[in-house]
């Protein structure tokens, strides 16, 4: 179904990585710092960048656990890995401290160690991640699991990260995901802006139980805004705004990742409308115009979102390959403005079981009447009827736009003029708006946002403002 298939795109961006590392090392870019600078004594320190270590990979190799890395504005161009537990990595301003790839590097940040936070900062053109966090020893090494890109990380026992926090990130024009979390436990990704991700903006795959919140980010300009994979048990998408993608939010399973299936996700209270952008990558397995799309997912609970404007569908169940959808609930959203608001459809021998509806606001399901057929609750046992609809062709790919917008800090510091390059300004407003859609609330976009057409949405502000202060968290 896809127009490039999720695989093949993996595989370029792991190519296109090797080569960064390979060609990226005599220019200037891509420092690790390593020995550079001196920490402040003590425990549970602050180390400031350039204050104390001349790059940000540099204090790390400092930093000990408790301690707060702290960034003064400026534009990085270096790949940072945290290997030391319970360490903070913290910009002084969330549009001012850029760690830029220059799609040079794969990733911005690698997270490999337990209970670190990274926050009030950007990270963009990176040719994989924008913030990767993993126990994957494989992934942190390679930016990836896998041979060639894919999620199969062949051998390697799964092992869990536990304990992370992105906070207050802003993750623009990356080749993969803006902020991936693979095989880690117990985390919160919260008030973060992803957008131009040619997978995903926001990604949690293989955990299970997950004991992760993600809550009230923004996600657009994606090919997919939110998409989790083989990742359940207390796995929560809470509140987030999920608009202007080509597809706004997947949960399923993948024989690529291990812990099959997918089991027991809540989405809940969230606004996913407009999915069907143009100005945006093109892959999403060749999905458009979908609000909420259900891959062999089970005993997730949709609850009290709002899904509106799509030429698709709402929300749609199906299965992957020999696993079936089974007891997902559908309970209290709101959907308007959808070709399709409900559609179940089991192209495959894999039908679903289970899945029902009850309290929803809907006007359309495929197959019809599905709010009294299927009302909630259903035994397991029960099979599913699917049917089929008009599908939409998905449009060619748009380029992804860059990120020029400035996300203006309320006590924004004096930069420091230092060895490392201040961003340059925005630049014009751009002339287009947001494409109108039914029941999605009108939102004042960035004043210096660049767009790439008159039909492409402004980037958007953050739902929180920037973290300030000096001080640890640790």
């Amino acid at each position: 179904m896809g127009i490039m298939p999720r695989l093949a795109l993996r595989v370029l961006a792991t190519v296109l990585g090797t080569l960064t590392l390979v060609t990226g090392c005599g220019d200037g870019g891509g420092d690790d710092g390593s020995g550079k600078g001196r920490r402040p004594s003590g425990a549970q320190v602050t180390i400031r960048v350039p204050g104390d270590a001349p790059t940000i990979s540099a204090a790390m190799s400092l930093a000990h656990p408790g301690d707060l890395v702290l960034v003064a504005p400026g534009e990085y161009h270096e790949s940072v890995k945290v290997s030391t537990p319970r360490v903070t990595l913290r910009g002084e301003s969330r549009d001012q401290v850029v760690i830029d790839g220059r799609l040079r590097q794969p990733n911005g940040v690698v997270v490999a160690a337990p209970g670190v936070a990274v926050e009030n900062l950007t990270v963009r053109n990176n040719t994989q991640n924008g913030v990767l966090v993993t126990g994957s020893a494989k992934a942190a090494a390679a930016g990836l699991p896998g041979h060639g890109g894919g999620y199969d990380t062949g051998d390697e026992p799964v092992t869990f990260l536990k304990s992370f926090l992105v906070s207050h990130v802003t993750a623009t024009h990356n080749g993969l995901y803006g902020i991936y979390a693979f095989s880690a436990q117990d985390g919160v990704i919260e008030h973060s802006y992803a957008s131009g991700g040619a997978d995903s903006g926001i990604y949690v795959g293989q955990c299970k139980p997950c004991r992760i919140v993600v809550r009230d980010n923004i996600a657009e300009l994606n090919a997919v805004g939110y998409e989790g994979t083989n990742a359940g048990g207390d796995m929560y998408v809470v509140g987030n705004r999920l608009v202007g993608n080509r597809v706004g939010l997947t949960t399923g399973s993948d024989h690529q990742e291990k812990l099959l299936p997918q089991q027991g996700a809540v989405i809940a209270g969230n606004l996913i409308a407009a999915n069907q952008q143009r100005a945006t990558p093109q892959q999403a397995d060749g999905g458009w115009g979908i609000g909420i799309g259900v891959d062999g997912g089970s005993d997730n609970r949709f609850v009290r979102n709002r899904v509106a404007g799509h030429s698709n569908a709402g929300l749609v169940i199906t299965a992957t390959a020999d696993l079936p959808a089974v007891g997902n609930q559908i309970t209290d959203n709101t959907f308007t403005g959808n070709s399709v608001d409900v559609g179940w459809t089991f192209p495959t021998a894999a039908r679903g079981r289970g899945n029902c509806l009850r309290g929803n606001e809907l006007r359309t399901t495929v197959p019809a009447r599905l709010a009294t057929t299927a009302s909630c609750p259903l035994p397991s046992t029960t099979l599913s009827p699917g049917g089929r609809w008009a599908v939409p062709t998905a449009p060619a790919a748009s380029r992804s736009p860059r990120w020029r917008c400035p996300l203006r800090s309320r006590s924004s510091p004096r930069p420091h003029h230092g060895r490392h390059r201040r961003p340059g300004r925005a630049g014009p407003a751009g002339p287009g708006g947001r494409p109108a859609a039914v029941g999605v609330p009108a939102r004042r976009g960035c004043a210096g946002a660049d767009v790439l057409s008159a039909s492409a949405p402004r980037a958007s502000r953050p739902p929180r403002g920037p973290l300030t202060g000096p001080t640890s968290s640790g």
